[in-house]
């Protein structure tokens, strides 16, 4: 199967690599706004690539059946309706849009087009929530009545998105930037239908922060239909290593990163027991199961059926919930999903 990609920054080398080393799945197209050398391309990426500067020019080939959508986030709204318009599927980076409107808009394209998304939450395939995820499902923590995932990693100028990311136009938010992989795990682990948020936004006055058009970290408040409650915070502006704080409090047991407890398994509560998994905080933001990700997502293809755990529809919830949490912040006041 053949793949495009629109845009070529970091993410767009990191998506190639991970879609070429998956069998049947090459990388032949790329679309950038920035004239490329075929000949390096093709040496560097291990597939024979044709670069393009108009994206036109790469959705007119009938061969390319996916196309993976790296550009900037204030382009994934134009790029994604036009290439579901040339019946291509999708693999669209986060954040999916910034704004509702143009979530939507992608979904009626998707819809009209009657082509497949995969959106990339791809911490959702990582061994630290896969792992995460199997315990709650065999119940081990019982029924969860709080939760808290929270996402630390500074986005200075030491990082490549900080030349992009520091902009309103681009990075949106703190939540729409980054801390959106916090918010989707902590509805992952959750489930169930998000009623309320509460969000709090403030800054650092570190200066290596002071070129950001937004607040840098927000924290979100999450009141479920049913009264549970969760939090996310969204932190791209703290010094430290990347910490992805993941804690489950269950009427059965506890679980805080790689560690928990559970009445189930008569483990000691007195000390966590050990969790075998790949934690995501690495240090620094190395670890994006993308090749894991898409592998789901070309065996759906061959199904003919949607994308697991990470479709268009599940990260449309998630999105629903992170504009409200914005709105919350930025209006000052508790923000109802159905209002």
């Amino acid at each position: 199967m053949k793949i495009g990609i629109i845009g070529y920054g970091w993410v767009a080398g990191a998506h190639i690599d991970a879609l070429n080393a998956i069998e049947g799945v090459e990388v032949t197209a790329i679309c950038s706004s920035r004239p490329q050398n075929d000949t390096e391309l093709s040496a560097k990426h291990g597939s024979a690539i044709t670069s393009y500067t108009e994206i036109d020019d790469l959705l007119a080939r009938d061969d390319i059946a996916v196309v993976s959508i790296c550009s900037y986030p204030s382009q994934h709204k134009a790029h994604a309706v036009a290439a579901a318009k040339a019946g291509k599927h999708l693999i669209l980076e986060k954040p999916l849009a910034l704004s509702l409107d143009d979530c939507n808009a992608i979904r009626e394209a998707v819809r009209d087009a009657n082509v497949r998304c995969c959106v990339c939450f791809e911490c959702r395939y990582s061994s630290q929530f896969l792992a995460t995820k199997a315990v709650i499902d065999q119940g081990l923590l019982g029924d969860l009545h709080y939760a808290e995932v929270d996402y630390y990693h500074g986005i200075g100028p030491w990082y490549g998105q900080y030349r992009w990311n520091t902009s309103k136009e681009n990075g949106g938010s703190s939540l729409l930037s980054a801390g959106c992989h916090a918010l989707d795990a902590l509805l992952l682990c959750m489930g169930g239908e998000v009623e309320e948020v509460t969000s709090y936004a403030t800054t650092s006055k570190n200066k290596d922060f002071a070129k950001y058009e937004y607040p840098t970290t927000t924290t979100t408040i999450l009141k479920l239909t049913d009264g549970r409650i969760g939090k996310a915070t969204s932190c791209i502006d703290c010094l430290q290593p990347y910490y992805f704080h993941t804690h489950l409090v269950g009427s059965e047991g506890s679980l805080l990163d790689d560690k928990f407890h559970s009445t189930k398994l008569a483990t000691n509560k007195a000390q966590w027991s050990a969790l075998s998994m790949k934690m995501l905080d690495s240090g620094d933001v190395s670890d994006h199961p993308y090749q894991t990700q898409f592998e789901a997502f070309f065996a759906a293809l061959e199904k003919g059926e949607e994308m697991p755990l990470t479709s268009l529809e599940e990260a449309y919830k998630t999105f629903e919930v992170l504009f409200a949490a914005d709105r919350s912040a930025e209006e000052g006041r508790s923000v109802k999903l159905r209002e």
